[in-house]
């Protein structure tokens, strides 16, 4: 059993798209698998209880799939930041109470298994706390996922920095073609895979921008899983 925890650059990096990816890539390679999201907001009522699409895609990658709330405990309505839909909410949320809501999902077995977290590695949890304490707690070794646009280089570098400061691993990080009109997107990547590589980081994949893909589909998620491998044993 190998589990990652899995961040992002900021919002809309991809963390979602790939984590779907990798799940599906271990079952494409034979294995079993399973994605938690532990904290999710912006989310719609379907069949009479809260469901965030993210936690959906990992719910239909993982194999075998568990029950939604196996996969992600802690659901929020409104499309805002964690912290403050559980204020709205009257939900005390700590590194305790969200570890304590997750136990069916940490005692999963699958071979490969990710916990995906929610926007960037600074997300706070409540005043004092982020989800990069939650990862710290859970002693983790992290993929970055780093949405290739103007300012990823800054983006990437400092979160790659933060996480390896705060005690954790960077296991491999992943190259996510989020905006098809960045100007010289390769000089970027190149940087970028100089900088990762100087450190010792694997580079995990480049998932080239693909429009229009619908990520519930797996005939269109293998083009993206068929860019990713997982980090070495």
């Amino acid at each position: 059993m190998k589990r990652y925890f899995l961040t992002g650059t900021d919002t809309d990096a991809g963390k979602s798209l790939i984590s779907a990816a990798l799940l599906y890539r271990a079952q494409l390679d034979g294995q079993t698998s399973f994605g938690l999201k532990p904290v999710a907001s912006g989310s719609d009522w379907l069949d009479g209880r809260l469901q965030n699409r993210d936690a959906l895609l990992h719910q239909r990658y993982s194999h075998p799939p568990q029950d939604y709330a196996v996969h992600n405990p802690l659901t929020f309505e409104p499309a805002i930041a964690p912290h403050i839909a559980a204020q709205q909410a009257d939900i005390s949320l700590t590194v305790a109470s969200l570890k304590a809501a997750c136990v069916e999902g940490l005692a999963q077995t699958a071979d490969k298994q990710i916990i995906e977290g929610a926007g960037g590695w600074r997300v706070p949890l409540n005043d004092s706390e982020t989800l990069a304490d939650f990862a710290r707690e859970l002693r983790l070794p992290v993929i970055l996922v780093v949405g290739l646009r103007l300012g990823c280089i800054n983006h990437a570098c400092l979160t790659a920095e933060a996480i390896e400061a705060d005690g954790l691993q960077v296991a491999g990080w992943v190259a996510n073609g989020i905006d098809p009109h960045m100007d010289v997107q390769q000089d970027n990547l190149n940087y970028l895979l100089q900088w990762f590589e100087r450190r010792g980081i694997p580079h995990l994949g480049t998932v080239p921008h693909l429009s229009g893909i619908d990520p519930f589909d797996a005939e269109q998620l293998t083009a993206v899983a068929n860019c990713l491998r997982w980090p070495a044993a």
